[in-house]
């Protein structure tokens, strides 16, 4: 995947013919069997996870065709763009994927996603997903998207071999034990030991160092309201932050996050700072040298965030677009398609050993963790919040000027606060 501030062109159609749905509900479809479902899965492990997620498609919706609407660009930067004007001028895709939480607010504000709150009793779902999760997918009483996964944002990936040159050893907990790391392997010769890409990507690291300096439940506190964007604990986490920028490569704004990925794969840095797809698409491109922990500072913090499916407002063909909701959210759909992504599934039914090493670990976390949204990734930010936090990490890329980050972000905050 690549993400251009140009609206990328949309993946071609993949027609994968299956056979006649048993989905139930009246067919108000007009004899329409095309599920057009629109998601920024294009590349790697996200790819894969998606092919899997259609193969059980095909058996529970006999009769269904599935298109793929793709376009690729990391955290959907280009999928929205383009979302935006086919929602715009009334010309939806059956189902289309967006992050849970306050992102989706958008689309129900503006009345282009119906109500899936009898879906879920009729599925069952209330039951099959934790009761934290529902909370967060439920606006004004109401759900709106059914999750495929879950996803761990504050992960960092290593290259194994980078740090045994370098001899770093230990494992670490702490921010100061990061930053002797960082300095131990650039005297090993590694330049820039911490990769790193552009905007979104920037944002997720400092949103890291926030859990680390703050705590989970001020982190949290930050995007509704209760924490103080102005306080000396954040001008703290952003200095920490601007600290890390002097390890990280000096193209950053140039990269998407796979380019990033590539520093790591060929031994010219030793971190990424990255969500945890990141293991599925190493995994899918054969490199085997990796390691991961949780950031430092973040301790028994899982920062989180879900990868969701809609109904839009007059999708063309509601009746498939239900039955692959109903896919999206059943065990056999979640296995398939998170045994592939990286992530873990929503359902709390789930059966760990089904699940590679990584996300049994991801599991188990999951379970006992502080669980704190991302904002990076929809979760705890809004789509113009999400927009205009990307800017203001994108300036201070540049300029490093804390102050105007510090009072950038609280004015951000302020302007696009959920209600």
């Amino acid at each position: 995947m690549r993400i251009s501030r140009r609206v990328a062109a949309a993946a071609a159609a993949m027609a994968v013919v299956l056979p006649l749905s048993a989905c139930g509900g009246n067919d108000d479809s007009g004899g329409n069997n095309t599920v057009e479902v629109f998601t920024w899965w294009a590349d790697g492990g996200e790819k894969a996870g998606l092919d899997a997620l259609v193969g059980v498609f095909g058996q529970q919706c006999p009769g269904q065709t599935f298109r793929n609407g793709a376009v690729a660009g990391g955290a959907g930067s280009n999928a929205k763009q383009v979302l935006a004007s086919r929602l715009q001028t009334g010309a939806p895709p059956d189902t289309f994927q967006a992050h849970a939480g306050a992102e989706l607010v958008d689309y129900v504000k503006a009345g282009q996603v119906e109500d899936l709150s009898g879906e879920y009793d009729q599925w069952g779902l209330r039951h099959a997903f934790p009761q934290g999760l529902i909370d967060n997918l439920t606006y004004q009483g109401k759900i709106y998207s059914v999750p495929a996964n879950i996803h761990r944002a504050n992960v960092v990936w290593t290259n194994k071999k980078v740090l045994d040159r370098a001899g770093v050893t230990t494992a670490l907990t702490s921010m100061d034990q990061l930053f002797a790391a960082l300095d131990k392997v650039k005297r090993s010769g590694v330049a820039a030991p911490l990769a790193l890409g552009k905007d979104w990507t920037q944002l997720m690291l400092l949103e890291t160092v926030l859990i680390s300096d703050l705590g989970p439940q001020k982190f949290t506190g930050l995007w509704n309201g209760a924490t103080d964007w102005k306080s000396a604990e954040v001008a703290k986490g952003i200095d920490d932050y601007k600290r890390l920028l002097g390890y990280s490569n000096q193209d950053r704004d140039a990269l998407d996050w796979t380019d990033a990925e590539r520093l790591i794969m060929n031994g010219r840095a030793a971190y990424q700072l990255m969500g945890d797809w990141e293991a599925a698409d190493l995994d899918a491109k054969g490199f085997k040298d990796y390691g991961y922990f949780t950031f430092p500072g973040n301790g028994k913090t899982f920062q989180w965030l879900a990868d969701s499916f809609t109904l839009p407002r007059n999708a063309p063909n509601p009746d498939g677009a239900r039955c692959w909701l109903k896919t999206v959210g059943s065990t056999d759909g979640q296995q398939a398609f998170n045994t592939k992504k990286g992530s873990i599934p929503a359902r709390t039914d789930a059966d760990p050993a089904k699940y590679p090493t990584y996300q049994q670990s991801a599991m188990a976390d999951w379970k006992t963790f502080a669980q704190v949204p991302s904002c990076a990734h929809g979760a705890a930010c809004s789509q113009g919040l999400q927009g205009a936090a990307n800017s203001a990490v994108a300036k201070f890329s540049t300029d490093l000027d804390t102050a105007a980050l510090q009072n950038a972000l609280a004015q951000a905050t302020s302007q696009y606060a959920t209600s």
